[in-house]
C-alpha cells in the first residue's frame, strides 16, 4: 500500500541495538496500513510535542524564483492622462511541506528543521518571510496596475524521526520521509527577490465604473 512505502518503523530494543549507520535497515516490516498513521498524524504529533522529533540528514535543494503574486492594492485610472502614484505593498511568504502541512514561524516544527540544517550548513533556515516596501507606479487611462512579487524559494527535504515513550500504534519509532518548501534569503545560489509594477487593460464593467460620480475622472483604488 502507499501508505507503507513512506511511513517506517521499529521497535525500541532495534532501535536502541542497531549503529547510526545500519539504523533503517534495522527496522522490521512495516504494519499493515490500518494499523498505523499517515505522514499528517506523525508530524501533527511532532508539532504538538506529543512526538520526541528530529529532522534527519537534511539536503537543500537549488534555489528558484517562485511565482509572481500581487502584493499590492490596485490602481485604477479614470482620468484621461497618464496617472503617477506612490504605493505601498506588503507580503508574507511561508513554508509548506509534500502533504500540504503549514511550517510557520516560530512553531515546533520550524525550530526542529532549523535546528537540523544549521548543524549541517552552519547557516540558519527560515520558514516564514516578511517584507514591505512602496514604489511608484505609473497607469494609462482606462487600465488597472498592481505591484507583484516573487520570492527566492528553496526545498529542505529529510527524514522525521519520531519518537514516543510508549508505543503507539504498534511501536516506538517511526519514520517519514519529507520536504519542505520554504522562503530562501535573497540571493541564495546567484537568485534574487523580484518586485514588478504590471498593469492590463479594464473590463468592460470596470470602464462603466468610471461613469460613477466617485470614480469620473479620478483615479481609485480596490484592495487585492
Amino acid at each position: 500500500m502507499a501508505k507503507n512505502r513512506t511511513v517506517r518503523h521499529g521497535g525500541r530494543a532495534l532501535v536502541l541495538a542497531a549503529t547510526a549507520a545500519g539504523l533503517l535497515a534495522a527496522m522490521t516490516g512495516p504494519a499493515a496500513a490500518a494499523d498505523g498513521p499517515d505522514r499528517k498524524q506523525l508530524i501533527a504529533d511532532c508539532a504538538s510535542g506529543e512526538g520526541k522529533c528530529s529532522f534527519n540528514e537534511p539536503v537543500l535543494g537549488k534555489a528558484y524564483l517562485g511565482d509572481f503574486r500581487q502584493v499590492s492594492n490596485s490602481l485604477y485610472n479614470c482620468t484621461s492622462s497618464p496617472a503617477t502614484q506612490s504605493m505601498g505593498w506588503s507580503d508574507t511568504v511561508g513554508s509548506t511541506d509534500t502533504a500540504g502541512v503549514s511550517v510557520t514561524a516560530g512553531g515546533k516544527l520550524a525550530g526542529i528543521i532549523d535546528l537540523s540544517v544549521t548543524a549541517q550548513y552552519s547557516h540558519t533556515w527560515s520558514s516564514s518571510h516578511t517584507e514591505n516596501s512602496s514604489l511608484d507606479m505609473t497607469v494609462r487611462p482606462g487600465e488597472v496596475g498592481w505591484i507583484s512579487r516573487a520570492q527566492v524559494m528553496q526545498t529542505v527535504s529529510g527524514t522525521w524521526q519520531t519518537h514516543y515513550d510508549s508505543p503507539k500504534w504498534g511501536h516506538y519509532y517511526w519514520f517519514v520521509p519529507d520536504t519542505v518548501t520554504g522562503p530562501a534569503a535573497n540571493g541564495t545560489d546567484g537568485v534574487s527577490n523580484a518586485v514588478v509594477v504590471k498593469t492590463r487593460k479594464m473590463t468592460a464593467a470596470e470602464k462603466a465604473s468610471c461613469s460613477d460620480d466617485a470614480h469620473q475622472g479620478k483615479t481609485f483604488q480596490r484592495k487585492r
